[in-house]
């Protein structure tokens, strides 16, 4: 399977039984990585090759260089406190970002993977072999009606961007922010303020859109006019174009945009502080970004749990507990953020909701 490990991939709590995964070569039926991190590096490694020596030798350094926490403290103290003195004393000025659906939840888009409220468990209306399916590129190809479905109630310009997509933009006005590399497709990211040469959306969003079979580009509007007339618009975008047409949003299979692979190439290495809000990290390969900054990097997770530490299947994970390098801010990531924001004396109201 060409490209399987620099594809979209996942290891979900499925709700009924599912068939093999869309990527054979990377995840078995029940849902368990046959890919290490490591070889998972070597792939982008060898993608990153094919553009720049010097590019290549950054996802090298990520897989040879073991993380063994630094034994002298990174944080003032392990609380946001520390995170805030991190920040306000100049300590950190190109920060990468890492976020998550979960920094989406407060504006009224779930989020994916929590029981009860995310959405793969609910999306039983839409009669589904199993919950990710939705965005299974060969479910789509037999069945696209849930996915246009899904995208009618998620198409941008229906919500606003919260605290924390505010405080991402702040930190890109105050000359702080490298980089956002989001999974999210909603571009709250822009919609905050944050130019799109700042965001990397990982798994794409809607932007823009092809046809599936051409490779045709399709202008927006016409795709979002499209999914807002259902079944009858979408009908006649293939007929019109040849093919399904589809917003450019990564499904499970397909590859990664390349910008995701030069600029983790290129940002990483130069990022003094990591910041992860709102995720699981659990979807590959971006989950394995956290393993990419130098050893002397610190590292912060904001998110209402754990997550990415030893036993996910990644090199270089999250150690929380040996006051290192890491740091673990359990909490809502809006109600966080904006303790920080008061802790920095910034103005709140450039970071709070609109």
């Amino acid at each position: 399977f060409p490209g399987t490990s620099s594809s979209r991939s996942r290891s979900p709590r499925w709700t009924k039984p599912r068939r093999a995964s869309t990527a054979p070569g990377l995840f078995p039926s029940g849902g368990s990585p046959l890919l290490s991190q490591k070889q998972i590096q070597r792939v982008l490694k060898a993608r990153t090759s094919l553009r720049s020596p010097s590019s290549a030798r950054i996802f090298s350094s990520a897989t040879t260089q073991r993380d063994s926490s630094s034994s002298s403290a990174l944080f003032k103290s392990y609380d946001i406190k520390g995170l805030a003195d991190k920040i306000k004393t100049g300590k950190a000025k190109k920060i990468v970002v890492m976020v998550g659906a979960g920094i989406s939840c407060n504006a009224g888009i779930p989020d994916f993977r929590s029981p009860g409220t995310g959405l793969y468990d609910n999306l039983q209306a839409y009669d589904l072999p199993y919950p990710e399916a939705v965005f299974d590129l060969q479910f789509f190809r037999s069945n696209p009606e849930p996915f246009y479905r899904l995208c009618k109630e998620l198409w941008p310009g229906q919500y606003n961007p919260t605290s924390t997509h505010h405080f991402i933009n702040k930190l890109h006005e105050k000359g702080l922010l490298l980089r956002c590399f989001t999974q999210n497709i909603d571009s709250l990211e822009t919609l905050a303020g944050l130019p799109t040469e700042k965001v990397v959306a990982a798994h794409g969003n809607f932007d823009s859109a092809k046809c599936i079979t051409t490779g045709e580009n399709v202008p927006i509007n016409e795709v979002k006019d499209a999914c807002l007339q259902g079944a009858d618009g979408w009908m006649n975008l293939k007929l019109k174009y040849g093919g399904l047409v589809k917003p450019d949003i990564v499904f499970f299979g397909e590859q990664l945009p390349e910008r995701f692979f030069s600029c983790a190439a290129d940002d990483f290495k130069k990022c003094d502080l990591l910041i992860v809000m709102g995720t699981s990290l659990v979807v590959q390969p971006f989950a394995s970004l956290i393993g990419f900054p130098k050893s002397d990097c610190p590292r912060v997770l904001i998110n209402r749990e754990r997550a990415g530490e030893s036993g996910a299947s990644m090199e270089k994970s999250f150690i929380f507990d040996d006051e290192g390098r890491d740091l673990f801010i359990q909490g809502d990531c809006d109600t966080t953020i904006n303790d920080l924001v008061e802790r920095l004396g910034w103005n709140e109201k450039e970071t709070s909701n609109k």
